[in-house]
């Protein structure tokens, strides 16, 4: 409670994520949009690649989930989304990281199993290049990810798609070191979770929230609803932070750093997810916080004018780009948001 009412002093700041500061993108082309795609940038251009929706019915009516590889690209902001090539394989929930040599994409999967492999995606003369990089030691999807320097990081997720318990793995791929292979590091003392929110600044990579599984009444997965946070550094391991006001899962990852702090823009708080009638959910939580890790202490800063949850956070042309997402439960959205600083 006292690092909370400390950081209401942020509240006199200037707000960054106001309504009126974001501007809409090109949308995708396709008229659902994709929640758990890939994206990023290669070679200047914004990628977004794969992922996931129902194009007929909505499940609860009984619709199928479908799974894509369509890769698009958008050239400049006000040009036009064109498609550059695919995946290859229909994948989505993974990990996608921009690096200065092209767009990484990390394991994910598709309705019958999650994947090991790693790619990198380069965008040269309007042709896709595809390369592998060191696979994972197992499979994984729906975990977060961050890069710090030339180390990749990766914590959370599942390694099959029914699974009822997530995983503890936290594991690093240096760039410049590649054929090391990733390794595996201390776990974060926190529950194991999925759809975390992760980031890097500083010499240390930050773990928020995401939520914890266990075998529910029908044998599904049940999700347990997490709000601690998490400091990793490489010379002093792990250290548990202030806990976030609010539950945020799923929020666009990597957090995204501006003027001290790290941004969270939504995320899914877990206070409907028994609403009815489903066709009318209002969408997720659009409430940014902002941590300031120098201090440690988080804010209310604002709202973001969209409801995604399970789609990245990509930096382009010094701004914040939100390509689509899941809007509520089964609903996708094809917009793309941006805000510059």
């Amino acid at each position: 409670m006292t690092r909370w009412l400390t950081g209401l002093y942020l509240l006199c700041l200037p707000m960054m994520a106001a309504d009126g500061l974001w501007k809409p993108l090109p949308s995708l082309p396709d008229a659902e949009g994709f929640a758990g795609a890939f994206a990023g940038v290669a070679d200047g251009a914004l990628l977004v690649a794969g992922g996931t929706n129902f194009p007929d019915k909505k499940p609860w009516e009984g619709g199928t989930k479908l799974w894509y590889d369509k890769v698009y690209a958008l050239k400049e902001p006000s040009g036009k989304w064109q498609i550059a090539g695919r995946l290859p394989k229909p994948n989505g929930y993974g990990v996608s990281l921009t690096t200065e040599s092209g767009l990484i994409c990390i394991g994910g999967g598709d309705a019958s199993a999650n994947f090991r492999e790693v790619i990198r995606i380069r965008f040269k003369g309007g042709k896709l290049m595809t390369e592998p990089l060191p696979a994972l030691p197992r499979a994984c999807a729906l975990m977060a990810g961050a890069k710090l320097g030339q180390v990749i990081y990766i914590a959370g997720g599942i390694e099959k798609p029914a699974d009822t318990v997530a995983l503890t793995n936290f594991l690093a791929l240096d760039l410049e070191r590649l054929n090391e292979g990733w390794k595996p590091l201390p776990a974060c003392p926190g529950s194991a979770r999925i759809l975390p929110t992760m980031a890097a600044v500083d010499g240390a990579v930050y773990l928020f929230s995401g939520a914890a599984l266990k075998p529910g009444p029908d044998g599904k997965a049940a999700r347990e609803w997490l709000k601690d946070a998490w400091r990793y550094s490489p010379e002093a391991g792990w250290k548990r932070l202030a806990d976030l006001p609010r539950v945020s899962v799923a929020a666009p990852s990597p957090a995204p750093v501006r003027g001290g702090r790290m941004l969270l823009m939504g995320g899914d708080d877990g206070a409907l997810v028994h609403f009815e009638p489903k066709d009318r959910h209002p969408g997720f939580p659009r409430e940014v916080l902002a941590y300031d890790w120098n201090r440690d202490v988080w804010a209310r800063d604002g709202e973001v004018p969209f409801s995604l949850v399970t789609t990245p956070a990509v930096e382009w042309h010094g701004a914040i780009v939100i390509p689509g997402g899941e809007a509520r439960p089964g609903k996708r959205s094809p917009e793309v948001w941006w805000r510059t600083y």
